[in-house]
């Protein structure tokens, strides 16, 4: 919502209620400095935010699973190189054998 827009339709509800004896002197002034004062916050600096607390249970997810795979000593039989190309061949392989 714009500002502008936003001043609008506050003045507009002002002016539908008059105003008691419990409001103090000049408080819609105040309250419209406060709205100008405020501006649109900059989009950089909440992606910052988010982005550095994001930066703490990423860590903590690395500790982890460095800690998990260090405590679980796999043992690899094959050479790695070998299954990563059987995974990826494994559907041509399949593929072929059923038109032969």
């Amino acid at each position: 919502m714009q500002l502008d827009h936003l001043k609008q339709k506050l003045i507009a509800a002002a002016r539908q209620n008059a105003p008691s004896d419990q409001v103090p002197f000049a408080f819609e002034k105040r309250i419209m400095a406060r709205l100008a004062d405020a501006g649109l916050p900059d989009g950089w600096i909440l992606w910052s935010r988010a982005l550095w607390r994001a930066a703490i249970p990423c860590l903590l997810i690395v500790v982890f699973s460095g800690l998990w795979s260090v405590r679980h000593n796999f043992q690899r039989t094959e050479d790695l190189s070998q299954q990563i190309e059987d995974t990826v061949l494994s559907e041509l392989n399949q593929n072929l054998a059923s038109i032969w």
